[in-house]
């Protein structure tokens, strides 16, 4: 992977692909239409300053699990790795380990 960095507020992020199980185990593919809404923060952009004046900091950290909107960030691949480059605002949760 190339050397990536975000911009102030944003987020580099490496979505991860959902797969579907039965109950017996077997996996089923997802369909092309279900876009995964998490992923693993791959590097982030310094803070910045709202339109209100405030500063405001990164949700999370590299190595971080986000949560984000499911229709958010701009997609980018690189190489075969496919990416997606988040505003602040469209991280929804943190999931700790």
């Amino acid at each position: 992977m190339s050397n990536i960095s975000p911009v102030a507020g944003y987020i580099l992020v490496q979505p991860q692909k959902k797969e579907k199980v039965t109950e017996s185990g077997i996996v089923l593919s997802v369909s092309h239409e279900e876009k995964p809404q998490q992923g693993k923060v791959l590097a982030v952009g310094d803070a910045f300053v709202s339109d209100y004046g405030t500063k405001k900091e990164s949700p999370a950290k590299v190595g971080d699990t986000v949560i984000y909107r499911e229709w958010g960030g701009k997609e980018y691949k690189d190489g075969e790795t496919d990416l997606l480059i988040l505003k602040f605002d469209d991280i929804m949760a943190v999931i700790s380990k």
